[in-house]
């Protein structure tokens, strides 16, 4: 379920939202899909589609004999195939980024697990999913106001109208943080809907229950930190808006 859009966000002044200027990304030889074919697309409209819903990624690059990967919460600027970037950001220390930053060629992974496909048999067994793999050189931000900006893109990619709730980051935070901007111009997404593909094979007779278990994100009711006060503060339109029925 989609519950919010990209955000298009133009983390400096010299950059618009524009619409992509081509319907489909050329593949390319990392980008190509070899096995089910038919799953996948290089249609922008379906990678900004799924980048969109998500937020946390997994980047990994090759350096100094290793391969490293992390976890992390990015933002989207603009749209893939149009100038379009993942904005991602770690610690200044993390060895990933130190990496990116010098030029490494990275890789990110979005996945949205929409169901468990339950076959007959277990060979057979799936997963319903969404998915974008992207690939490139990204571009270290070292400007303070953009690099301000792009963390504030993440923010409001997580979690819309959230920067309006808390301040922003301090110079000294910021000097704490790298930020990189991978160009959304080498990526495939790739997907699996549907039942089983046993019901009509040599299993198909057997008494085993087959079918889909579907699966989606939601989010509780907001659980306030200690420290706020005798009164309590009110969580605010970002974390409320989460909250109301189907936003995940």
């Amino acid at each position: 379920m989609v519950w919010f859009t990209t955000q298009h966000w133009p983390y400096s002044a010299a950059m618009t939202a524009e619409p992509p200027v081509t319907d489909s990304l050329e593949p390319t030889g990392r980008t190509q899909v070899r096995r089910h074919r038919d799953r996948a697309t290089y249609e922008v409209e379906q990678i900004d589609a799924i980048l969109g819903e998500g937020f946390i990624c997994h980047v990994a690059c090759h350096d100094a004999g290793t391969t490293w990967m992390v976890p992390t919460a990015y933002g989207v600027s603009g749209f893939a195939g149009a100038g379009g970037e993942l904005l991602l950001h770690g610690a200044a220390a993390n060895h990933l980024f130190k990496a990116a930053a010098g030029g490494a060629q990275l890789v990110a992974t979005v996945t949205h697990v929409d169901a468990m496909v339950l076959a007959r048999s277990t060979f057979s067994h799936s997963i319903n999913y969404r998915s974008v793999v992207v690939f490139g050189q990204a571009r270290h931000i070292t400007e303070p106001a953009d690099k301000a900006a792009a963390l504030e893109a993440i923010v409001e990619h997580m979690l819309p109208g959230r920067t309006a709730e808390a301040r922003p980051p301090t110079d000294s935070e910021l000097r704490q943080t790298i930020v990189v901007a991978l160009p959304l111009a080498e990526a495939s997404a790739k997907s699996r809907t549907g039942p089983p593909g046993d019901s009509d094979g040599p299993d198909a007779g057997l008494p085993v229950w087959a079918g889909l278990l579907n699966l989606r994100t939601s989010a509780d009711l907001p659980v306030p930190a200690p420290g706020l006060g005798a009164g309590g503060i009110d969580a605010g339109p970002s974390a409320s808006w989460a909250v109301q029925p189907g936003r995940w």
